[in-house]
């Protein structure tokens, strides 16, 4: 393996895509490298041509991301912190277009779903792109004054469109959270402030094993903030978790609860222990306002 690229971020997808817009806000000063897929991005932290990989997990509209946690696990990479990136879609078309003009808005599936208002608004046919940054590439290039994209502010600069409507998206929590990938573990110092540890396991095959392996966590205070199941190589009977709690492994409560989850797990797997994101306070102090009586 050769040495890493200190200044070298990757992403998936094209130059403007919403994972290129959270590098350069997580990380300002690294160069953002763009790759065709997941794993491509993932490849170049294994082999060096890049120090980190900003992998979006999961969308606070769409959900977790499809094929991130089977890829996490085989990656043999680290979490070493976390983004969370408000999603801003822009409609995106060429210099002069009038909204009236419009009959297409091309873009990833995911964005044209989270903006169905203003498509149905301007009666448009949806038309579903391999990613968004790629969708404003193409209207750039066809010249077509009939096609918008549905993209992000910095996927405009980029390929010199205009932003028709701004901030376009129907919810406007909609968030993606990020999770930030190293060939070596950079755990956070337990005493430097909250961190987030997230973790696989399987739980053996013994009637409440499930039940069991998470009591550890509720009798010790730890706070789980994640927890999702997937199959394994297409069987109903294998299934493997992962999970996101609060608190250091070198925690004592969290250290107990960890040792509970083994002895009634066939596998345990520690991905990394990272700073969390000021953002989650944020949400919670916003959780509180809503639901004072909570």
């Amino acid at each position: 393996m050769t040495e890493p690229v200190n200044n070298m971020i990757a992403f998936q997808g094209e130059p403007g895509a919403h994972s290129h817009a959270a590098c350069l806000h997580a990380y300002p000063d690294m160069e953002p490298i763009a790759c065709p897929t997941f794993e491509d991005a993932l490849a170049a932290v294994k082999s060096g041509r890049a120090r980190y990989a900003m992998i979006p997990i999961e969308n606070s509209v769409a959900g977790r991301v499809a094929d991130i946690h089977h890829l996490l696990p085989e990656a043999d990479l680290y979490i070493v912190n976390e983004q969370f990136e408000r999603i801003r879609h822009q409609l995106l078309g060429l210099p002069g277009t009038n909204l009236d003009q419009l009959k297409r808005a091309l873009s990833h599936t995911h964005a044209l779903g989270q903006c169905r208002k203003i498509i149905q608004e301007l009666g448009l046919k949806a038309v579903r792109e391999a990613d968004t940054a790629g969708s404003a590439r193409i209207v750039k290039e066809e010249g077509d004054a009939t096609q918008a994209a549905i993209a992000s502010k910095l996927a405009s600069e980029i390929y010199g469109l205009e932003v028709l409507k701004s901030d376009i998206e129907d919810a406007s929590h909609n968030t993606t959270r990020f999770v930030v990938l190293s060939a070596e573990p950079e755990d956070a110092d337990h005493e430097s402030g909250p961190v987030i540890t997230t973790f696989i396991f399987r739980v053996r095959n013994v009637p409440a094993a499930l039940y069991k392996a998470l009591g550890g966590f509720a009798t010790n205070g730890v706070n789980m903030t994640k927890l999702e199941s997937y199959q394994l190589e297409g069987s109903f009977n294998a299934t493997m978790f992962h999970a996101d709690i609060e608190g250091h492994p070198s925690d004592r409560n969290v250290r107990l609860a960890l040792e509970e989850l083994s002895f009634f797990s066939s596998e345990v797997k520690v991905l990394g222990t990272y700073p969390s994101n000021p953002y989650r306070e944020e949400l919670e102090k916003l959780s509180a306002t809503r639901n004072p009586q909570a």
